[in-house]
C-alpha cells in the first residue's frame, strides 16, 4: 500500500489533523500506531495523517471519571495504575491480550475502536463499563456512547470526526468484575471475548449486572436480556444456567477460518457462566 501514498503529515494539533482529513477527499487515513492500516493494505489511501504528536497520549483520573487520550497505547493501558485499579482491571486485562508485546507498544486505544473490529477486546471491556467517546469535528466536540459510532461489520459512523478521548464513568461501588478471552493462541484474534460485572446486596441478590461480548456479532454487544434476568434475583445454579442459555441466544456469530458459529455460540455460554461464577465468588458468595 505504501507505494501509493503521496504524502505523510504529522500535525501538532487536532484542528490541523481534521483540516488535512477533510482536504484528503476520502483518500486520507488517520494513523497513530498504524497496526491496522498496514494489515488492511488499502491501496486507495494517498495521504497518511499521524496524530501521535497531537497531545492525545494520556491517562487521567478527573473527578469520578477516567479520561484516556485516543493515542494511548495498549502497553500504557496495561501498565497504568489508574486503569489497573478501575473495575477490577478489566480494561488493563483486555489491553494485555491485544496481540504481541510489539503490537501493544504501537497500537492505540482510539485506533482499536475506530477500526471497528467486532473482536476488539478493549471495546468489549469499555462497553461493559458504559464508556463514552469524545469526538472532534472541525467546529465542535461531542460526547457519545461507544455504541453510537458502530454501523455494521468493520464500519463506523465517524466520517470526518476523530476519536480524541475515551471517558469511563466511575463504576458502581461494590461491583466485582472479570474479563475472559478465548483465542487459538494467547496473541491471536478473539474467537469470543467477554467482560462481566455484578454486585450482590446483603441477601445475595443481584443489584446490577453487565455482560458484554465481542467476536460474536457484527459489532461488540451487551447481553441486555441476560442482564435483566439477573437483576433482583439470587444467583444460584438454576439462574446461572438460565442466564448462560440466554447469552447463547443473544449472540449472532458467524463461521470463518478461525471457528464455526456453533462453537462461538457454545463458548459464549461457557464464558458467561465462568465469568458470573468468578464475579460471584469475588463477592464472597458461594453458589
Amino acid at each position: 500500500m505504501f507505494e501509493k501514498v503521496e504524502a505523510f503529515y504529522r500535525p501538532g494539533n487536532i484542528r490541523e489533523a481534521l483540516r488535512l482529513l477533510r482536504s484528503g477527499d476520502g483518500r486520507a487515513r488517520i494513523v497513530a500506531g498504524g497496526t491496522d492500516v498496514v494489515v488492511e493494505a488499502d491501496r486507495s489511501i494517498r495521504f497518511l495523517i499521524d496524530i501521535t504528536q497531537a497531545g492525545l497520549s494520556y491517562i487521567r483520573q478527573k473527578g469520578n471519571a477516567c479520561h484516556i487520550g485516543a493515542t494511548s497505547t495498549m502497553a500504557a493501558l496495561e501498565s497504568s495504575p489508574v486503569v489497573r485499579s478501575l473495575a477490577g482491571g478489566i480494561l488493563a486485562q483486555a489491553s494485555a491480550t491485544c496481540g504481541s508485546v510489539q503490537i501493544r507498544n504501537m497500537s492505540t486505544l482510539g485506533g482499536n475502536l475506530a477500526n471497528a473490529s467486532p473482536a476488539a477486546e478493549t471495546a468489549t471491556a469499555l462497553l461493559a463499563l458504559d464508556a463514552q467517546l469524545v469526538l472532534a469535528y472541525e467546529r465542535v466536540r461531542r460526547k457519545v456512547p461507544l455504541t453510537a459510532i458502530y454501523s455494521k461489520l468493520r464500519e463506523t459512523l465517524l466520517h470526518d470526526a476523530l476519536i480524541v478521548e475515551i471517558v469511563i464513568p466511575a463504576p458502581p461501588r461494590g461491583g466485582r468484575w472479570c474479563f475472559h478471552k478465548l483465542g487459538r493462541t494467547a496473541i491471536d484474534l478473539s474467537l469470543v471475548n467477554l467482560a462481566a460485572g455484578l454486585q450482590l446486596d446483603s441477601k445475595d441478590r443481584v443489584k446490577w449486572a453487565r455482560i458484554a461480548l465481542g467476536a460474536v456479532a457484527p459489532t461488540p454487544i451487551r447481553a441486555v436480556n441476560a442482564e435483566r434476568l439477573l437483576v433482583g434475583h439470587t444467583l444460584d445454579e438454576a439462574l446461572l444456567e438460565e442466564v448462560s442459555d440466554e447469552v447463547a441466544r443473544e449472540v449472532t456469530p458467524i463461521t470463518d477460518v478461525r471457528a464455526s458459529a456453533e462453537y462461538r455460540r457454545t463458548m459464549s455460554r461457557v464464558l458467561a457462566r465462568r465469568a458470573l461464577e468468578e464475579c460471584t465468588a469475588r463477592s464472597g458468595c458461594v453458589l
